[in-house]
């Protein structure tokens, strides 16, 4: 990322991080940078020991607390730090339908989510689609799979299942943001998708099928 688009997300002090996102102030996203790297390294440690059982059958409810760490839920910086640190495990998370296959080296949901947000910034403009919708839900379609892994059919869970799992999944990261007008936009593309129920979706169930 170039200097011009890093300052476009961060300004710098002596002493501390600003996170510039919508909807929030300076003053109540300013935090100790040393916390910040500390709380995304330990949870993006936990994430990497506890992926594994999100799809082993065993199912874990992110909504049984208020709190994360400890911590009542609020649109603090804390909390977006936690939802960013949380979608690390995206990039973390190998495609299990790959590595099922013993694909070398396969890519990530991310890497996954990424690429599909690429068919849509690249696609051609067609009347009546909205491209940028589309980049978007690209982006968010499987960000539930951060809490609860990527299901395959081959795992046994019925389709019902998985989809309450991921809802709660997405339920959770909304409050993790406050549930302002981004969680609002995050949970409605979500939803979107994964009932199929405009042009836009099923063009993205398209990318994602390719």
């Amino acid at each position: 990322m170039g200097s011009g688009s890093r300052g476009l997300l961060l300004c710098k002090s002596s002493s501390s991080l600003v996170f510039l996102i919508p909807s929030f102030t300076c003053n109540n996203l300013r935090f100790n940078k040393t916390i910040a790297n500390s709380r995304a390294h330990r949870m993006a440690t936990e994430a990497s020991s506890s992926s594994s059982s999100f799809t082993g059958g065993d199912s874990i409810n992110p909504l049984a607390s208020s709190s994360v760490n400890g911590a009542a839920f609020s649109s603090s910086s804390s909390s977006v730090i936690d939802f960013l640190s949380l979608c690390h495990r995206l990039k973390t998370t190998k495609r299990a339908g790959w590595v099922k296959r013993n694909v070398n080296n396969p890519e990530s949901i991310a890497d996954h989510m990424y690429r599909m947000g690429l068919m849509g910034l690249i696609m051609a403009d067609i009347p009546g689609i909205d491209r940028d919708k589309c980049i978007k839900m690209a982006i968010v379609h499987d960000i539930a799979e951060a809490i609860v892994g990527d299901i395959t059919p081959s795992d046994g869970i019925p389709k019902e299942e998985k989809s309450q799992r991921e809802r709660e999944a997405i339920t959770y990261m909304c409050k993790l943001l406050g549930q302002g007008a981004r969680a609002k936009e995050i949970d409605e593309l979500w939803m979107e998708y994964e009932e199929n129920s405009t042009a836009e979706a099923k063009i993205v169930k398209d990318f994602d099928k390719v």
